[in-house]
């Protein structure tokens, strides 16, 4: 019998009711559209397995790159290029990472984006618990707006529990943060972090976790909280639902202090 597997994810239903008024012939549309989908869905099952330090890290070099391109002619003329890469290195001591996102894309000549992300970090095991990390990560932005975004930051580390089953760590730290927001808006300041990774495989079936992240400064105190919960239900049906809230004490005017992003997965092979 043929493998098949269904996917389903927060609002896809929706998105799918809405884009059949667009007429399409083959079975490229849909291809597409299910791949994003499917990868959508496995990135958001693989958020249970975030740990700090060189927790479950292999000795020696690994690293990824990727590259995705397109362009389109007639109606629209239109282009974008994605490239990423994923460094990584570990001697059982020290462990070392290097991640780079680079995006450009133009529409009828114009350049709508253009923008670099990057994110180095260096840990150091300084004990069967105890961790130190050191951090640089940032943004460049030249299209829209010629921005930048940089913090460097370091702090230690405790990892609370560390089984098969359970696994708890915490972590905090100080930084420094330079950001070119616009010309007439520059930020220069100081900033502490706290961090906290927990999952809890409670049985065969089920697994909770739990992502936080507080970032303090003058101007501006940030919460960013991940909770999920994973469950298999049977062989073939497997269920994520995760609830992600974001607070700030000084949110931009006319934001809302706190958004909650709810969602959804369900994966059933047959």
């Amino acid at each position: 019998m043929k493998n098949t597997t269904l996917f389903f994810a927060g609002t896809a239903l929706s998105i799918l009711a809405t884009g059949a008024t667009a007429q399409t012939f083959g079975d490229s549309a849909v291809d597409t559209r299910n791949e994003q989908l499917a990868e959508n869905i496995a990135d958001d099952f693989d958020r249970d397995v975030s740990t700090f330090g060189n927790t479950g890290r292999a000795l020696g070099f690994e690293g990824s790159m990727s590259l995705q391109g397109s362009a389109t002619s007639g109606n629209t003329d239109s282009s974008s290029i994605g490239i990423g890469a994923d460094f990584g290195y570990y001697d059982g001591t020290n462990g070392y990472t290097a991640q780079l996102s680079y995006l450009f894309s133009e529409n009828e000549g114009t350049t709508d984006e253009d923008s670099l992300l990057y994110d180095l970090e260096y840990t150091r095991d300084l004990g069967t618990s105890y961790y130190g990390f050191a951090t640089l990560q940032g943004s460049v932005e030249s299209i829209p707006f010629d921005t930048s975004d940089n913090f460097l930051g370091f702090g230690v580390g405790y990892r609370i529990y560390d089984t098969d089953q359970t696994y708890w760590a915490v972590q905090g730290g100080v930084g420094y943060r330079v950001a070119d927001l616009t010309s007439a808006d520059d930020l220069d300041e100081g900033a502490i972090t706290i961090g906290s990774a927990y999952s809890n495989q409670l049985n065969e079936t089920l697994a909770l976790t739990m992502d936080t992240d507080i970032i303090s400064s003058d101007s501006d105190t940030v919460v960013y909280n991940d909770l999920g919960l994973n469950v298999a239900m049977t062989e073939v049906l497997a269920l994520r639902t995760s609830l992600v809230t974001e607070y700030h004490t000084e949110p931009d005017a006319g934001l809302a202090s706190t958004d909650n992003t709810y969602g959804v997965s369900l994966v059933y092979n047959f």
